[in-house]
């Protein structure tokens, strides 16, 4: 489903470049449920960046869903957005002037699917049953952060990109949306959670360490996989 070869990615130039990602190669299959670690300025949200056709690679190739992205056309790219990816971002990115239910009819629309129905259903899957009239700015900002997530799992993209989705949620919350997101991957996508949260990476089927833009691991959990009702932070 992804597959990265020989990607770097490169900001700025002179004595300002910064090499955000170095040569990273990765494959991640459909039904992965991968968790990506490191810390602050390793290159996670570049890599996911990349990967969602964000931002393009300055070497090396990133084939998703059979899309080679990194040489692919503006309009390519526009379509493989549409169609292929769904973003979870930490900044959630929701529409202010839209209600919850009306973001959320948005992504499936955004994605060519039925936007008429559903949203109510797919809101209270995350917590927010009798919110989907509230607006953003009538919502805490761990409601807002499922509404973004809501919006995601209405697109029934096959990749799903998620960057600190339970970074604004409590504990009980974020295991919620952790089993959310473990579910897509059951039914056959591609999940990426990037996160700075080691618990996290506890029921990944795979955790990938990223250090200075290079991955120094990528392999099991450490202490081997774990169920949701054994994290705890």
């Amino acid at each position: 489903m992804i597959e990265l070869v020989d990607v770097s990615k490169v900001f700025g130039a002179g004595a300002s470049e910064v090499r955000a990602l170095e040569q990273v190669n990765l494959t991640v299959g459909a039904g992965d449920f991968v968790v990506v670690l490191g810390p602050s300025g390793s290159g996670k949200t570049t890599l996911l960046n990349l990967i969602g056709a964000l931002d393009s690679p300055t070497e090396g190739s990133i084939v998703v869903g059979g899309t080679d992205i990194s040489r692919a056309s503006r309009t390519s790219l526009f379509e493989f957005r549409r169609a292929t990816v769904s973003f979870i971002f930490q900044s959630f990115n929701i529409f202010p002037g839209l209600t919850a239910a009306e973001n959320v009819r948005f992504g499936r629309d955004a994605s060519g699917r039925d936007g008429s129905s559903g949203a109510e259903e797919i809101l209270a899957s995350v917590g927010l049953a009798g919110r989907e009239d509230s607006f953003p700015h009538q919502l805490s900002g761990g409601e807002q952060q499922r509404v973004a997530i809501a919006r995601a799992l209405a697109t029934g993209n096959p990749v799903m990109l998620a960057d600190e989705p339970t970074g604004e949620l409590d504990f009980e919350t974020g295991v919620q949306i952790l089993e959310l997101l473990q579910h897509q991957a059951g039914e056959g996508k591609a999940v990426l959670v990037v996160t700075h949260n080691r618990e996290i990476s506890r029921i990944a089927d795979r955790v990938i360490e990223l250090s200075s833009g290079r991955i120094a691991r990528d392999g099991l959990p450490v202490n081997g996989r774990a169920e949701l009702s054994e994290l705890h932070w």
